[in-house]
């Protein structure tokens, strides 16, 4: 198989309080907007992937998709996220693996974990 381009859909409850959920609290960029102008889908850039938030979910909505987000500095996103009101699952902490991650979750209860590569971890080193 030859992926040329790839991205999660997501089906939500609320498709309008999705949107300004990826929008404007998480503050993803969008790529691309399509469909009618009074409910449009939106595709937002998620590092080297996409996220498409557009139709609205005819059933359960959380299912068994987890996303996850690296970020430059995870306590900075964690005042930010907070003083908007996201609604944090887990506080920041560090993993036994060595990452720093934190848990947040989006409106329909899609679990996000927001990820710090720490300095010193091994991901951090060229082993060449």
């Amino acid at each position: 198989m030859e992926v040329l381009s790839s991205r999660i859909l997501l089906r939500p409850a609320d498709p309008e309080l999705s949107r300004r959920f990826y929008r404007d609290v998480l503050g993803l960029a969008v790529y691309r907007e399509f469909g009618p102008p009074d409910d449009p889908g939106l595709v937002f850039f998620l590092g080297q992937g996409m996220l498409e938030v557009s139709g609205r979910a005819d059933g359960a909505t959380t299912g068994p998709i987890r996303i996850w987000l690296q970020v430059r500095d995870l306590r900075a996103e964690h005042e930010r996220l907070a003083a908007v009101g996201a609604v944090i699952v887990r506080e920041p902490r560090r993993e036994p693996w060595g990452l720093d991650e934190m848990w947040i979750e989006d409106p329909d209860g899609v679990a996000i974990v927001l990820v710090e590569v720490p300095g010193d971890h091994p991901l951090r080193r060229d082993t060449r």
